[in-house]
């Protein structure tokens, strides 16, 4: 039986049909990295793709190479993409918004009468 992966990756291994365990050698199995790269010192750095690389330096050298000719840039970021975590999309709801802030009013407090109380109280004094 021949694997139909359309992963140029899977079919490269030669996976074995009868099943049996598949030993990957140092060096053939590439992790995927995350590249950012940042334009300017002070900006933020932006998300612009990824690279295949055996290790973090490798990966670096791959993205100066690959990222940091085409826009100006002053520093570039690699991380291994399986280092990502995210939440689920089930989990969504966790990042609703309670879009009635009355609770930023400063209407439910009862400053004024205390002010104006203790300004009369100090103008009595005055006099």
């Amino acid at each position: 039986m021949e694997n139909q992966s359309l992963d140029p990756r899977v079919n490269r291994l030669q996976l074995n049909p009868s099943g049996e365990a598949v030993t990957v050698q140092d060096g053939e199995n590439w992790n995927v990295f995350e590249v950012f790269h940042q334009e300017k010192r002070g900006a933020h750095h932006e998300h612009v793709g990824c690279v295949h690389a055996p290790n973090a330096q490798m990966a670096l050298i791959f993205a100066k190479e690959q990222f940091g000719r085409r826009k100006k840039c002053v520093n570039i970021w690699v991380v291994r993409s399986a280092d990502i975590l995210a939440f689920s999309a089930e989990d969504e709801d966790m990042f609703a918004n309670n879009l009635e802030k009355t609770y930023r009013d400063a209407s439910g407090f009862k400053v004024m009468e205390k002010i104006n109380k203790y300004r009369k109280s100090t103008r009595h004094d005055e006099e």
